[in-house]
């Protein structure tokens, strides 16, 4: 996925809430639209390189667009938490989600039962369930999700799990939006409930994979999977 256009270096100064951040951008203190509710304190700090994506229709809005990307540990991490469910329909379009092959038909934001889940794939074997989640945490090269208790989380997990029990196919795709990583993890300090929650859909037969992304100044798309550790 390309950025829809050219991303304007910042740098960041300090988050005022979940999802508004102040940057400097041209010489100028502003705010920014952050869209990820997680934590990010280890990519977050004063002073840090970032990259805004500027509001289309910046009338409107009272920011001057997204916080995108984060210079950290010499590579850029994409922290937009709205990507993965995109970033995985268009490798599935390319035939780089192995384990999904053969699936002709793709839906997004399907509801089932009281949870809407990413995608929805319908193809001769049947259907299968998948629900996408952001990683940006890197640790020792294993990612870990979440970063901050993740109650809604939890339940799109469980969806997934009565799903399974129902004799649906269900996974779970963690896509880690940076690069360093070789193995995924779930982050019981944390969240143990989440953690708790992802192992009992493993048991249950849910599956769980991880991938991670190659990010650019140019864009952003799934590369490789990684070791599932739970």
């Amino acid at each position: 996925m390309r950025w829809p256009q050219p991303l304007v270096p910042a740098h960041f100064l300090r988050r005022e809430n979940r999802f508004r951040c102040q940057v400097e951008l041209d010489g100028a203190v502003v705010p920014a639209h952050l869209p990820n509710s997680g934590r990010l304190g280890e990519l977050l700090t004063p002073g840090a390189a970032v990259r805004v994506r500027p509001a289309a229709n910046p009338g409107p809005r009272k920011t001057v667009g997204d916080l995108t990307l984060v210079w950290h540990a010499g590579a850029w991490v994409s922290v937009d938490a709205r990507l993965p469910g995109r970033l995985a329909a268009e490798a599935l379009a390319l035939g780089r989600l192995a384990p999904f092959a053969g699936y002709p038909k793709v839906q997004a934001e399907v509801r089932a039962g009281d949870s809407r889940l990413d995608l929805l794939l319908e193809g001769p074997a049947g259907r299968c369930w998948i629900e996408t989640k952001s990683v940006t945490l890197v640790e020792g090269g294993v990612a870990l999700f979440p970063d901050a208790p993740t109650a809604r989380g939890a339940r799109h997990v469980q969806a997934l799990q009565a799903l399974r029990g129902l004799g649906e196919r269900a996974a779970v795709v963690f896509v880690v939006q940076r690069q360093d990583v070789l193995a995924f993890s779930p982050h019981p300090s944390a969240d143990p409930a989440f953690a708790e929650a992802l192992r009992r859909a493993s048991r249950a037969g849910v599956e769980v994979y991880a991938y991670r992304c190659a990010v650019d100044l140019a864009g952003i798309e799934i590369t490789e999977p990684v070791e599932v550790r739970l």
